[in-house]
């Protein structure tokens, strides 16, 4: 019998670190570049998401880095480790792609990667994904998340035009881990402080309501996301499709346990 033919996806795009920056106590800032940043499609997403692959020490791996070829030939536990990441910056003239990673301590895979990183580590990433960009049609915007959701939050910032009306909530660990962050939006930013109690779902809906049409962004812990989709949806009446709202993670779960459970909730509801 004839062997199958095996599974050809896109080789991941490879990188090299250029240099790293400490932004706060906990959030560590790698651009990348090299020859492979070629490779990299950009797309028109603030909140544009790459998968960062993260070998498995020991196991050797085809070159060109095809992943789905991984898939197919070797076995589950020597598949690489993906951890989603929001493009921070991407400045294609200098050839530079921008990551801010939080780093809480050896726990996990990523936060002591960046930790550790260096001019010339290999970085290598699928991608980019995305689904949300500030549009034209929303009379005002609101963006909330944690840090998780700050590169894209600080993005969007950026991309908003002149005057526009914003709301952002941030929680971050305490007033150390605040950033200045840079739009020329008419944008009200509330940094909440989990320290000291912040909560963004009681902070969301304290807010003054704006008239006219709302473009939100909500995205972070799964418990307050969970719970200001029904807010949004339900009291606040916003346009689903003017609603990007999505938990990147849980507390208590690592990633892949995680994306097990968001994957038999979605099973769930079909």
């Amino acid at each position: 019998m004839a062997e199958a033919p095996r599974r050809s996806g896109r080789p991941a795009v490879k990188l090299r670190v250029l240099r790293t920056e400490r932004l706060t106590p906990h959030m560590i800032r790698i651009v990348a570049g090299g020859d492979g940043i070629k490779d990299f499609a950009a797309n028109a997403f603030t909140d544009a998401y790459v998968k960062v692959l993260f070998k498995v020490p020991g196991v050797a791996y085809p070159e060109p880095f095809d992943v789905q070829e991984i898939r197919a030939t070797l076995p589950r536990e020597q598949w690489p480790r993906m951890r989603s990441y929001t493009v921070r910056g991407f400045d294609p003239q200098a050839g530079e792609l921008v990551f801010d990673f939080v780093h809480h301590g050896d726990e996990g895979i990523a936060g002591p990667w960046a930790a550790a990183a260096k001019p010339g580590d290999e970085l290598l990433l699928s991608g980019p994904g995305g689904a949300y960009a500030p549009g034209a049609e929303a009379d005002w915007h609101l963006l909330a998340g944690d840090e998780s959701a700050l590169p894209a939050i600080a993005a969007s910032l950026e991309a908003l035009p002149p005057g526009v009306p914003a709301q952002a909530v941030i929680l971050v660990e305490d007033e150390s881990e605040e950033q200045a962050l840079v739009t020329k939006a008419d944008a009200q930013i509330t940094w909440l402080h989990r320290a000291s109690g912040g909560d963004v779902a009681s902070a969301v809906k304290a807010l003054p309501w704006r008239e006219g049409v709302v473009q939100a962004f909500v995205h972070g812990e799964a418990g307050f996301v969970r719970e200001l989709r029904r807010y949004l949806l339900d009291e606040r009446s916003v346009q689903r499709e003017l609603l990007s709202i999505s938990g990147y993670w849980r507390v208590g779960k690592d990633d892949e346990a995680w994306r097990e459970e968001k994957a038999a909730e979605r099973a769930r509801e079909k």
